[in-house]
C-alpha cells in the first residue's frame, strides 16, 4: 500500500514542485493539498502545467496522512504544527527556517551530513537554497578538520527564490537584464550553514554576498578558502566523501546552472589558485534547494531508496 501524503501550503513554488514529483512518485498517494486562499479552486487553475496530470482541488480539510509536507512561509509552520494536533505516527517535512536549528525535535535534513539521523527521525526541517549549494561545497573540508581559515562566498540565485509574492525586486521589467546584490554578510542562511560546518566547536567566519540573477531558477555559488594541498588531493577528498551520495558529483570541467535545473543533483567543481580552493556549486533552488531534498528526506525516512521518484532529466538547453 502506498504512503499517503498530504501537503500544506500547496499553492506556491515549493508547493507546485512537490505535486510535480509526487505525481509521479511511485510509492505515494497524494491524500490532499491544503490552502487557504485557493481552497476549492483545481490545482490545475494553480499549476497550469498540471491539467491532465491531477483532477484534485485545492482544501482547507485535513486527512490522517502518512507524511505531511509543510510549504508555507517562515513562521507559518510553527503556527500550523501549534494551532493543528498531528498524529503521533505522521512524518513531517518543514521546508521553513522555523525548525533548522533542530529544536522541538526536528532533524536538519541535509543527507550528505547526516543521513542516518534522518533515516530514524519523524521530524525534518529542509535546509534553505542558499545553504545546500554552499554546505555541500565545504563538507568534505569541514567534517575533515580542514577549514582553518575564513570561507568567502559569491552566489546567485534565480528570482524564484523569493518566492511567489510579487515585491518590487521581483517583476520582469526590473529583474530582467539585472543584477543586485542583498542581504550581503546578514542572509538568514548563514545560521544554519555555520551550524552545518562547525568542526570539533570550531565555528568557520563566512563572508557571504548573496546576488539576485535575471534568470528563473538555479544558484551557483563559488565559495573559497584557503587550502594548503594539491587539486588531485582535493578532488580525491571530495569524490570519496560523496560517492555513496545518489546526487552530488564532482565535475572535471567548469559547470553552469542549466546542468541541474529542473533536477536533485548538485554539481561541484574544483580549482586550486595560490594557496585557494575555489569550489562552485551548482543546484536547483526549488529542487535539490527545497522540494526535491524535502522528497529525498521522505524516502529516507520512509526506507526507500534515496532518489525515488527523483530521477529527472536537466532542461539542458
Amino acid at each position: 500500500m502506498n504512503a499517503r501524503i498530504g501537503i500544506i501550503g500547496g499553492a506556491g513554488y515549493t508547493g507546485g514542485e512537490l505535486l510535480r514529483i509526487l505525481i509521479n512518485h511511485p510509492l505515494v498517494d497524494i491524500a490532499f493539498v491544503h490552502s487557504n486562499s485557493q481552497a476549492g479552486k483545481a490545482i490545475h487553475h494553480i499549476h497550469t502545467d498540471l491539467l491532465g496530470s491531477t483532477h484534485l482541488l485545492f482544501t482547507k480539510e485535513l486527512q490522517p496522512v502518512d507524511v505531511l509536507f509543510l510549504c508555507s512561509g517562515h513562521g507559518e509552520s510553527k503556527k500550523f504544527l501549534e494551532a493543528n494536533e498531528i498524529a503521533w505516527h505522521t512524518k513531517i517535512v518543514d521546508l521553513s527556517t522555523d525548525y533548522r536549528d533542530e529544536s522541538e525535535g526536528f532533524v536538519y535534513g541535509l543527507a550528505e551530513y547526516q543521513k542516518e539521523k534522518i533515516q530514524s527521525a519523524t521530524k525534518i526541517a529542509n535546509p534553505g537554497c542558499f545553504a545546500t549549494s554552499i554546505e555541500l561545497a565545504m563538507l568534505p573540508l569541514a567534517m575533515n578538520g580542514l577549514i582553518q581559515s575564513d570561507i568567502h562566498v559569491s552566489a546567485v540565485t534565480g528570482s524564484t527564490g523569493a518566492g511567489q509574492a510579487l515585491s518590487s525586486s521581483t517583476h520582469f521589467s526590473w529583474r530582467n537584464n539585472n543584477a543586485s546584490i542583498y542581504k550581503a554578510f546578514n542572509h538568514q542562511h548563514l545560521t544554519e550553514i555555520g551550524q552545518t560546518l562547525t568542526y570539533q566547536n570550531q565555528l568557520p567566519t563566512i563572508h557571504f554576498i548573496p546576488y539576485r540573477g535575471n534568470f528563473s531558477r538555479g544558484i551557483m555559488a563559488n565559495v573559497y578558502s584557503n587550502y594548503s594541498g594539491t587539486l588531485e588531493q582535493a578532488k580525491e577528498l571530495f569524490e570519496i566523501y560523496y560517492q555513496d551520495s545518489p546526487f552530488v558529483f564532482v565535475s572535471d570541467t567548469p559547470v553552469d546552472v542549466k546542468q541541474v535545473v529542473n533536477t536533485n543533483k548538485c554539481f561541484l567543481h574544483l580549482e586550486v589558485h595560490n594557496g585557494q580552493l575555489l569550489v562552485t556549486s551548482i543546484i536547483d533552488n526549488l529542487l535539490k534547494g527545497a522540494s526535491g531534498q524535502a522528497v529525498q528526506n521522505m524516502n529516507l525516512m520512509m526506507g526507500w531508496p534515496e532518489d525515488t521518484g527523483l530521477k529527472l532529466k536537466a532542461i539542458g538547453f
